[in-house]
């Protein structure tokens, strides 16, 4: 089955005199998937993310975006929005004014500004000045800009930084409707618990390349042995089962309540089917560590060991 893609680069490299950001990345997002972009500082992704909003051009390669080709001059794609190193506001305006200074900037609009507002919600400050705004409370500013347009492509970078609980709950809902309702996004983000919430598929980036791209199950696959959380119903059969499966290792056993085991997925899942066998009810399953955040720091062992 063929899919469509929102985003397709393929040997994309961009210098910055002789440091070199991009190294020939190749990268596919499918039309209505929220895709994460990972990796260390100076790794590559602001760069990236410049060039799909038309901020930058790229000096070699092919970029589709929507599936209309991108050129080298500086030009933003019908159908894309977002932002880089946060929105740009005015500080001195309203929440309302400031979309409505960028809606005149950009003069083409098909979400109404109060439509904007409410959607991340900010309607109860719409008439404060951002520049008592939180962090948080800008980040939702900016979503609500990129909003104005209906745009077919969002890119955003750090969406979630500065928010508490509630706003992040409120931001992550309003990104996945946005992509059940066909809006693809590109998604940059330190924050793993984020990108593994919302995305499907994710890009690590490392030193200007791509150290990985794929579906986050495929992470847990590829990866070393994990270590998980395992508590269950009868701790001390659960550990007795836990040292006789082939493949995996109990880590720590010093809590009476949890146990600590080291393995990959297959140990693992043999491990479940002999605890169910045994009439131990697993209670919690977890990862310590992420796969996602587990493969981000190999990388950046990785890297600072060459």
């Amino acid at each position: 089955m063929d899919i469509t893609l929102a985003v397709r680069a393929r040997g994309i490299t961009k210098c910055f005199g002789d440091v070199v950001a991009l190294d020939g990345i190749d990268l596919d997002v499918a039309q209505g998937q929220i895709h994460g972009l990972v990796g260390p500082n100076g790794a590559g992704k602001t760069t990236l993310l410049g060039l799909l909003l038309g901020l930058a051009a790229a000096d070699d390669g092919r970029l589709e975006i929507l599936g209309t080709p991108v050129g080298r001059a500086l030009d933003t794609a019908d159908g894309v929005a977002g932002f880089v190193d946060g929105p740009g506001l005015y500080p001195s305006l309203t929440a309302r004014q400031n979309l409505a200074a960028l809606a005149t900037l950009r003069d083409t609009r098909t979400v109404g500004i109060d439509d904007a507002l409410d959607q991340v919600g900010l309607t109860d400050v719409a008439d404060d000045r951002v520049r008592g705004f939180s962090l948080g409370m800008r980040q939702r500013l900016g979503l609500a800009a990129a909003l104005l347009t209906s745009p077919r492509l969002l890119v955003l970078d750090e969406p979630s930084n500065g928010l508490d609980p509630a706003g992040k709950k409120h931001v992550h809902g309003v990104l996945t409707r946005l992509a059940a309702e066909g809006t693809t996004m590109v998604l940059s983000s330190h924050r793993m618990d984020d990108v593994e919430a919302l995305c499907s598929e994710v890009t690590i980036l490392a030193a200007g390349r791509v150290a990985f791209s794929g579906p986050l199950s495929k992470l847990s696959a590829e990866n070393d042995e994990l270590d998980y959380r395992l508590r269950t119903s009868d701790p001390q059969a659960a550990r007795r089962v836990a040292l006789d499966t082939p493949g995996l290792h109990v880590v720590d056993g010093s809590d009476a309540e949890v146990l600590v085991v080291r393995a990959l997925v297959p140990a693992l899942d043999e491990l479940v089917v002999r605890l169910v066998k045994a009439g131990i009810a697993v209670r919690e399953l977890i990862p310590v560590v992420s796969p996602l955040e587990a493969a981000f720091l190999a990388l950046i062992e990785q890297e600072t060991n060459r």
